[in-house]
């Protein structure tokens, strides 16, 4: 079941989730978008609920569009063109093939009934080389398994899995990252830092979120080893054999011309 957007903004105006939010952030930004890209050209779409994330990037970027689930519920995000929040369907986006160039995934994936058709609606209208990013809760995490913020809730995933439906949606993983080490608990606020520091070097894989970017490949495979069919020799059968009084005629025909040419020769010598 999904977390409810009244929730969810309230998760992001208490002190936890300012720290969720800016731990988040930290880690996002190396992944997405690339620092030599010019913004004002990308057309950018977030999942689920991604208004702490992507509400930065309203200036720069020429679209943004904020995509939250039916049974989730939408609230009001503006930009200078208006509203930018719509509810959709997981499995069938209201978007034209090809539409972004980037695409950010947060209390999306984890909470949907259909990931995989998730997935390949959201590899539909992304854009050939396109990059997705999806934020979900670390099943190894202590976050997941907290009900003192919204990423208890849903499926955990971990990095093995995340990469398999990546990969079954048509995803080539280029980059992992973690955010939120520390406890789920206020009282560990003030060392958050500390926390982050330590988890990035020693339990990377602890983290209580998992960042993953993905890219959307349109080439051929050109996987030519142990998997690809071996060259085949043909075999020509159910060609019927010349039958004896045939193969006697054509025989008989091919002595009678190689006699005629020897005896015409000898005439002529």
């Amino acid at each position: 079941m999904r977390q409810n957007v009244i929730h969810l903004q309230k998760f992001y105006s208490s002190p936890m989730g300012e720290l969720a939010k800016t731990m988040v952030m930290r880690r996002l930004a190396p992944l997405w978008p690339s620092q030599d890209e010019d913004m004002s050209r990308l057309d950018v779409l977030g999942f689920g609920y991604c208004a702490p994330y992507l509400m930065g990037f309203t200036p720069d970027v020429r679209k943004l569009i904020l995509a939250m689930p039916r049974d989730q519920g939408a609230m009001v995000s503006r930009s200078r063109r208006g509203n930018i929040s719509c509810l959709v369907d997981d499995d069938a986006l209201p978007f034209p093939p090809a539409s972004f160039d980037r695409v950010l995934i947060a209390h999306g994936l984890e909470d949907a009934r259909h990931p995989q058709a998730l997935l390949s609606e959201l590899w539909r209208v992304l854009k050939p080389e396109g990059q997705i990013v999806i934020i979900v809760p670390n099943r190894a995490g202590l976050w997941a398994r907290s009900d003192a913020s919204p990423f208890g809730a849903g499926r955990p995933y971990s990095r093995s899995q995340l990469a398999s439906d990546l990969t079954a949606a048509k995803f080539t993983p280029a980059a992992w990252s973690g955010a939120l080490y520390g406890p789920p608990s206020e009282a560990f606020l003030g060392l958050a830092g500390g926390f982050e520091r330590f988890g990035e070097t020693v339990w990377p894989r602890f983290s209580g979120l998992i960042l993953v970017q993905a890219i959307k490949r349109l080439y051929a495979n050109t996987n030519i080893g142990g998997g690809a069919s071996a060259a085949r020799i043909p075999k020509f059968v159910g060609v019927a054999p010349v039958n004896a009084g045939l193969r006697k005629n054509v025989n008989a025909g091919l002595r009678k011309n190689v006699n005629a040419g020897l005896r015409k020769g000898e005439g002529g010598s």
